[in-house]
């Protein structure tokens, strides 16, 4: 068996059971959270330019937290590998947590970042992310597990990026921003807010929404990367 099919046998996990995995495997020493964003930013990366091996354009969305720190890592990777890469931030770069703030530096040692107004984005920022994305494949890096409230002041982006001409794809990172990773249900309950993606890469395990609720059909095709935490699995807890 080889080392992709381990990973996708591994039992899906709650929000909560995947960050006890998480702290775990930091806490052992073993591993830092800046190295296990950058296997993920790098492995979901490859997952893309596998799926879409003919194109060299992607627009990556970036939120305020550590998905958007995953959202970093693939521009980073695809911008050094010949990709034309156009980047947003939804968020202040100030207030990113560490690791995604460290990411964050290193992107601007290669390219841009253009903000998106925050909290309450515009039309103008809606056309000028849809601008971008002619011919392009769009990375959803804006929020993943850790989703606690209907995306709001993002509708005018996501309305524009849902109804994008000549978009080649989008591609989601961890899951869908705007569902919940514990049952697939869109926070908050209105579809507008949630972004469909084509291809879902997430990190370790699947996430037990992925396969409930409307994420059995807002997700597309789920790959998951294996980014070391095997040996912390058992963190989760009871309920595994």
């Amino acid at each position: 068996m080889n080392g992709a099919d381990a990973t996708e046998m591994v039992i899906p996990v709650t929000a909560a059971q995947m960050r006890a995995i998480e702290v775990a495997a930091i806490a052992s020493g073993a591993v830092t959270g800046l190295i296990l964003m950058e296997r993920a930013g790098a492995g979901a990366a490859r997952a893309l330019a596998a799926r879409w091996p003919r194109l060299r354009r992607a627009v990556v969305l970036c939120g305020p937290g550590n998905n958007g720190g995953d959202g970093f890592v693939i521009a980073r990777w695809l911008a050094l590998r010949g990709w034309c890469v156009t980047l947003f931030l939804y968020g202040d770069p100030a207030g990113l947590p560490p690791d995604a703030r460290r990411q964050h530096d290193l992107w601007r040692a290669v390219g841009d970042v253009r903000p998106l107004q925050f909290p309450d984005a515009t039309a103008a920022d809606g056309a000028a992310v849809v601008e971008a994305l002619q011919g392009a494949v769009c990375v959803d890096a804006l929020f993943g597990t850790g989703l606690a409230r209907p995306l709001a002041g993002l509708r005018p982006v996501l309305a524009a990026v849902r109804a994008a001409p000549r978009l080649a794809g989008r591609m989601a990172v961890d899951l869908p921003s705007g569902l919940s990773a514990d049952d697939g249900d869109v926070v908050g309950g209105d579809p507008a807010l949630v972004l469909p993606a084509d291809l879902t890469v997430t990190f370790h395990a699947r996430k037990r929404g992925h396969g409930a609720g409307q994420g059995t059909v807002m997700c597309g095709d789920v790959k998951v990367v294996d980014i070391g935490l095997r040996p912390w699995d058992g963190a989760r807890g009871d309920g595994a």
